[in-house]
């Protein structure tokens, strides 16, 4: 359990990578010492307790925000989360041990370590947080490796870099401290070759020309998840975002953004309020983006959505994007019925999800890719397959996790996509952290957690299509695939350095005859 926590330092907020080292070679000497598969489970299994729980602790703490209703939850939740995403990190301590100790088990955990985190990504909708590459979050220069392979590639160099010192325990025992130093300077060079990578990559990098100067304005309005959803503040949370948004600054923006679900339902569907509020946020010439609750009837009754509405300066609402990757029990309860709880948004109805991932495209404005709280964090699904923009958005309400790592790693992982996808972002939340970030990696303005204020920047502009936003996970496959392959000449028997000399296979045939 020790070990796993010290897994988790290597994220965000920490970003301490060299504890993360200790945590996984021991995890891999621990695992030479069991002799049966069983007890490499066991032990898989308890280092996942302690990771998952001091990685992803945050997700209860949106319990405590009603306590009278959810309080309860806490201490079972907590619990189940740590128990729960221990399975994965004992299936890949089950495989390994497949392996003989040394170079073979070394890699064979590192290669199912990632295929994991990609099983992760999907798995039961999918949860790709906390994957092992955003421990370069620590610096944008670690980060530029996305745009070739994406944060499951980074995900391959953080992994080598924490293994390899585990090399160091296989040989002569009098040659261990040289291996040591062997091992352990190979991993600080894997990270300076990154590095290199990573700040030519940034020198090198041209802008794409001729796009249109957009201005923003994001505001963070920093209130309390416990006061959000209070029917008799609605008022008075729609006049701070509009008192945020009338600032005089020595520009005018072309676009205002406002967070997840700054608009509630029963605002939304009073026209008056709306076109009032319309009339004194959008800017003369521009547009409001908005996090909305909004609703249809389809004849059998109301359905809800989580959505990004855009209304023009006459007051029109133009645009209307409606989320499509929902999260369980925050926004619906899967197996409703069976399960004795609601989910936590307030009302008994759950959200409908949206259709799919959309390109908006308005008169006079780049496109964008809308992205509503954690669908920023999938990174094969932030853009509509053929449908390209010139930024992304991502409107969120981090405040249900209160002061926790929860929101910096999600920005982390927002963050990521950028690099990924060779595009901007502009990020704005209720709290949490908003930021504008370009299409390298790199902030070019940012809100910290717990601050209230307003962004006033200019979008910075988008690059050409990077090899990851072309080819998506394939480019794992092919990083993968040499190590799949001497894991299957290991498995076999087979040292992969004679497999040339082997006769062909016709005499081969003929000597058994």
């Amino acid at each position: 359990m020790v070990l796993g926590a010290l897994a988790t330092a290597a994220l965000p907020p920490v970003d301490l990578l060299p504890l993360a080292v200790v945590g996984f070679v021991g995890l891999v000497w621990l695992l030479d010492g069991a002799d049966r598969r069983l007890i490499a489970i066991g032990i898989g299994w308890w280092f996942g307790v302690g990771h998952s729980a001091t990685a992803y602790y945050w997700i209860a703490n949106s319990l405590l925000v009603d306590v009278a209703r959810h309080g309860w939850l806490y201490p079972p939740s907590l619990a189940a989360i740590a128990a729960g995403f221990a399975l994965f990190p004992a299936l890949v301590a089950g495989v390994a041990w497949t392996w003989r100790p040394g170079l073979p088990r070394v890699v064979a955990f590192g290669v199912t370590w990632v295929a994991v985190e990609w099983l992760r990504s999907w798995l039961f909708t999918g949860f790709p947080w906390n994957l092992m590459g955003t421990a370069f979050d620590i610096d944008v220069r670690l980060l530029q490796p996305a745009a070739l392979a994406g944060v499951h590639g980074l995900s391959v160099i953080v992994m080598t870099v924490c293994l390899l010192p585990a090399l160091s325990a296989y040989g002569a025992p009098e040659r261990l401290g040289r291996r040591a130093l062997y091992t352990c300077s190979a991993a600080i060079l894997v990270v300076a070759a990154t590095g290199a990578y990573g700040g030519w990559r940034l020198a090198a990098l041209e802008p794409l020309a001729g796009q249109t100067p957009v201005d923003l304005r994001l505001i963070q309005p920093n209130i309390a998840q416990s006061e959000k959803w209070r029917p008799d503040l609605y008022l008075s949370h729609i006049a701070m975002h509009i008192e945020h948004s009338q600032l005089q600054s020595e520009t005018v923006p072309d676009i205002v953004i406002w967070p997840e679900t700054a608009i509630p339902y029963r605002v939304f569907r009073d026209r008056d309020i709306v076109d009032a509020l319309v009339a004194a946020a959008v800017p003369p010439g521009g547009v409001l983006m908005a996090g909305a609750v909004t609703s249809e009837n389809d004849g059998s009754g109301a359905r809800f959505f989580n959505s990004l509405v855009v209304f023009d300066d006459r007051r029109e609402l133009i645009a209307v994007y409606d989320k499509h990757h929902l999260v369980p029990f925050g926004e619906y309860v899967p197996l409703r019925g069976v399960l004795p709880i609601d989910k936590l948004t307030p009302g008994t109805t759950d959200f409908t999800a949206g259709p799919a991932p959309r390109t908006l495209e308005l008169d006079g404005l780049p496109a964008f890719s809308p992205l509503i709280c954690y669908e920023a964090i999938f990174p094969a699904g932030v853009v509509a397959p053929g449908e390209r923009p010139a930024w992304l958005l991502n409107v969120t309400n981090d405040a249900w996790f209160g002061n926790s790592s929860g929101p910096y790693q999600h920005l982390a992982s927002a963050r990521l996509r950028t690099v990924e996808q060779g595009l901007p972002m502009a990020r704005a939340a209720n709290t949490g952290v908003s930021a504008v970030i370009d299409a390298a990696g790199r902030y070019v303005a940012r809100l910290d957690l717990e601050q209230e204020g307003v962004i006033d920047t200019r979008l910075p502009p988008p690059l050409a299509p990077t090899i990851y936003s072309l080819w998506g996970n394939w480019t794992l496959l092919t990083i993968l695939f040499p190590f799949i392959v001497y894991l299957a000449c290991s498995l076999l028997g087979i040292p992969p350095k004679s497999i040339k000399r082997l006769p062909a296979q016709p005499d081969r045939r003929k000597a058994d005859r």
